[in-house]
């Protein structure tokens, strides 16, 4: 891929996968589980691996604000929206500059740090703001980071197959002059 400019491709895969960010939580609040599982991360954290970073990041950072402003969830007050349109952005961002750099590391290697990155920076910024309106700060982010370990479980079980099952696709689909460039 050349430049900055954004291709069809990186667009079709934006708007895809940011529509099943914004699908998946519907689903799952209607069980009760939208908070446990983390549904909208997994589309978003998948696209990492198929995009550059800035096409990731923004698609990250818009779609929880997006939702929030459709569905009230994630809520604006407390600011989880934002809280979670920063962590997002800063996963897909670094997710997809490293399996970009490097697309033949191992994506478990990948993504399990960026994911532990994004769970200490979601739980500094719950501390944070719960320190300013003169909350709980420690049990919050607590509660924050017990609530949340059944979905890392599920993206670490679930995103990288499907980021190496897409990358397969491709090298069967490819032409011979397309083989081998990683997209």
């Amino acid at each position: 891929m050349s430049g900055q400019q954004l291709t069809s491709r990186e667009l079709a895969r934006c708007g895809l996968l940011g529509a099943a960010a914004l699908l998946l939580p519907v689903l799952f609040h209607l069980v009760r589980l939208g908070h446990v599982f983390m549904p909208m991360y997994l589309p978003l954290v998948l696209l990492a691996f198929y995009v550059r970073p800035l096409p990731a990041a923004v698609t990250a950072a818009v779609v929880p604000l997006l939702s929030g402003a459709v569905t009230g969830m994630p809520p604006f007050y407390p600011p989880v929206a934002v809280f979670m349109a920063l962590e997002l952005a800063t996963m897909a961002a670094l997710i997809s500059l490293l399996a970009g750099r490097w697309p033949r590391l191992n994506r478990w290697l990948v993504l399990v740090p960026v994911l532990l990155l994004g769970r200490v920076e979601y739980l500094a910024m719950v501390w944070g703001f719960s320190r300013v309106i003169e909350l709980p700060a420690e049990f919050l982010a607590g509660v924050s980071l017990l609530s949340g370990w059944p979905g890392l479980v599920l993206m670490v079980v679930v995103v990288p197959p499907l980021a190496g099952w897409r990358r397969r696709a491709a090298a069967v689909v490819a032409g011979p002059a397309e083989r081998g460039r990683g997209d």
